[in-house]
């Protein structure tokens, strides 16, 4: 059957670089933060295995910045987020979860510290700038609120750090995991972080110019041809391998920090003001799901949503992916632990019938599966 087609509008807003897109040959999109973003240019698994062997330059415009700004801009932050940022240091990059009053998710940004009273947000696939205000203006914060028109570019691969420095000079290689510099390229100045929704290493660059953003998409790939350079997108297989989680997908309004094994990113011994570290503090105490690794032995086209055992639903699965390296297909499912306590196996209806699949950790331990990683 056909795949259905996405129709494009004003409402799926177009990015800086869409028309260069068009002519790399993107395949397919989806809608994110009400943005285009590419998920294809040949095929998913052929676009990631040039993910994992070259460098690819990615479009993550629809990763849009909530900028908070002002005196409360740190008090903001923290009410939104259940993480002590209180340390936190100009120049760095943070995974903040953003939960509301019940502990539940809303989001999971990149949040940089730009000044001590200056905070970008760089958000996933939900509306978080209305929520900022309803805070800001609920508290009498005094902070400024937008969304700046900042496009992300994302250089990701095991070549990216070679060709991000001959694009963008040497001190890129300076730049050190979740740390950001200020670099100017024909005149504006840019953020640019050793950051990008990969395992393969990379770079996002923070654009506010449409025109100097589209001059670096074609010195990239002017510079890039030796390095057989091309245009990529964050990868399913990829993603899924890594233990990448996607706000929407595998967790969502209803999942706190602790079903997603984020627990880490909860601050709960800590004094801090934050809107949801209340609820999270009793939630601690037995949550009541988690999110586990499936592993199935057959590709497969589909997996209904239900993971079952002894004909009884545990859980949902959530993301799934054949993975070409490991030649195992993965998924990813959100269970009730009470209900998989004990249990090392489940089993899900596929399009080859009922399959056994094996549980896992998030991420997947491949070394501890047996799993040796096979070449392309």
């Amino acid at each position: 059957m056909p795949t259905p087609s996405l129709s494009i509008s004003r409402r799926t807003r177009s990015t800086a670089f869409t028309s260069r897109l068009t002519d790399h040959g993107v395949s397919a999109y989806t809608v994110y933060n009400h943005m285009l973003l590419p998920t294809v240019f040949e095929s998913v698994e052929a676009d990631y295995w040039h993910l994992c062997q070259k460098v690819q330059v990615w479009d993550v415009s629809a990763e849009r910045q909530v900028e908070i700004k002002g005196p409360d801009a740190a008090r903001l932050v923290q009410l939104m987020t259940p993480r002590n940022i209180a340390k936190a240091k100009v120049g760095r990059c943070f995974y903040l979860p953003l939960c509301d009053e019940q502990g539940k998710l809303l989001n999971d940004p990149v949040g940089l510290k730009l000044a001590k009273d200056h905070w970008w947000l760089s958000l996933a696939d939900s509306d978080i700038l209305l929520w900022a205000k309803g805070l800001a203006t609920g508290f009498g914060l005094d902070v400024a609120l937008q969304e700046p028109d900042i496009s992300p570019l994302a250089i990701q691969g095991p070549l990216a750090e070679d060709l991000t420095a001959k694009v963008l000079g040497e001190d890129v290689r300076n730049i050190r995991f979740f740390r950001f510099k200020h670099i100017t390229y024909q005149g504006h100045n840019m953020v640019v972080a050793r950051s990008g929704w990969s395992k393969q290493g990379g770079f996002e660059v923070y654009i506010s110019d449409a025109n100097t953003g589209r001059a670096l998409w074609d010195e990239l790939f002017e510079k890039g041809k030796t390095m057989d350079v091309k245009a990529g997108c964050p990868n399913l297989i990829e993603r899924i391998e890594s233990g990448l989680l996607s706000f929407g997908n595998d967790m969502d309004l209803e999942d706190t920090p602790f079903d997603c094994g984020l627990d880490r990113y909860v601050s709960l011994d800590a004094d801090i003001d934050s809107l949801s570290i209340k609820a999270l503090r009793q939630i601690a105490k037995q949550p009541a799901k988690q999110l586990i690794g499936l592993v199935l032995d057959e590709k497969l086209q589909h997996i209904n949503d239900t993971l079952q055992i002894n004909d009884k639903t545990v859980g949902e699965v959530r993301s799934h992916a054949w993975s070409p390296k490991y030649q195992r297909h993965l998924a990813l499912a959100m269970c009730n632990r009470a209900l998989i306590k004990g249990h090392s196996e489940g089993k899900v209806e596929t399009n080859l019938g009922l399959k056994s699949a094996s549980f896992d950790d998030v991420p997947f331990d491949f070394i501890k599966l047996g799993l040796k990683a096979n070449p392309a």
